[in-house]
């Protein structure tokens, strides 16, 4: 019985996982008295008691909390952090298992493990299986665009969407420099910085995120089909990600973001006209599923060796 202790149960991360761990065999999971969750002897106390801790906190405080860890030495927890803190950190596996062959067995054994960000893991995913299949040249200047649900802006955006006093929809990171734009570039396999526009809509859970795409100006002038079949084949067995190639029919050319909310599944979909040389790659996601909490709870099962 893998003991699981979750720091900062009580945001929304938190509590998603939670909620996907109630009932699950071979898991216990601990919990701090509320009256102790800043104490850092009491919360170091239950990391000892700990075989995995996940980290929902935010990014400094991710920080201070892997030094606790550290601090036990040989009694230390392995770790996932849900942070941004260390996605990009030496010592630290990247927690998204279907980034290529092997990834998963990583994950399995690592001690430290970041889980990745929802826009990266909508991006990434689109992304890293053509520039691994020769398909996209890793200097390829990429924009990506993006939609999410409020609920992944934390506490003060979700109480002004909430309270009805928040922009219906809004675009944000226009200095350009969105803290998951390094994320996205290292772990696509990218060399040219990509252009990122997140937006957030009155919604609450749910996520598009969509990178067009000129044809001819990629290695091969691939046509859409190429494209389908490679990330069929990068995702082949993937349980929670698949490929809808015919997407235009599949959703009669339009698409919204909420279709996967309450699953930990992503879908990635290819727009294309191949007479106007012309494509719109999507992956859809609960940025609270498959973008935060679902991901956090699959990489723990590889680590503890649950089936998922």
């Amino acid at each position: 019985m893998a003991k699981v202790f979750i720091d900062g149960e009580a945001g929304t991360t938190g509590l998603q996982i939670r909620d996907r761990l109630a009932g699950l065999d071979g898991l216990d999971v601990i919990s701090i008295d509320e009256a102790l969750r800043k104490d850092e002897a009491a919360r170091q106390d239950m990391m000892r008691e700990a075989d995995v801790i996940i980290l929902c906190l935010p990014d400094d405080a991710a920080r201070e909390a892997v030094v606790l860890v550290d601090a036990l030495g040989g009694d230390a927890p392995r770790v996932i952090d849900a942070s941004t803190a260390h996605r990009t950190a030496d010592g630290w596996v990247y927690g998204f298992a279907e980034l290529f062959e092997g990834q998963a067995s990583r994950i399995a054994a690592a001690r430290k493990v970041s889980n990745p960000g929802c826009y990266p893991t909508g991006a990434i995913a689109l992304l890293r299986p053509l520039i691994d299949a020769g398909l996209m040249p890793s200097s390829h200047s990429v924009s990506i665009n993006a939609v999410s649900g409020y609920s992944g802006g934390g506490k003060s955006m979700i109480a002004d969407y909430e309270a009805g006093t928040a922009d219906a929809f809004q675009l944000y990171g226009l200095a350009l420099h969105h803290k998951h734009v390094t994320e996205m570039q290292l772990y696509s396999g990218l060399t040219t910085r990509p252009i990122f526009i997140p937006s957030v809509a009155a919604f609450a859970q749910g996520m598009l995120v969509s990178i067009p795409l000129h044809l001819s100006s990629l290695t091969g002038k691939p046509t859409a089909g190429d494209i389908a079949t490679a990330l069929t084949a990068h995702y082949d067995g993937a349980q929670h990600v698949r490929v809808t190639s015919d997407a235009i029919n599949a959703t009669k050319g339009k698409l919204e973001p909420q279709g996967l909310n309450g699953t930990d599944d992503m879908e990635l979909f290819v727009f294309a006209d191949d007479t106007l040389g012309q494509a719109v790659l999507v992956a859809r996601l609960d940025n609270l599923g498959k973008g935060a909490a679902g991901a956090a709870v699959q990489n723990l099962k590889l680590m503890v060796g649950l089936s998922d």
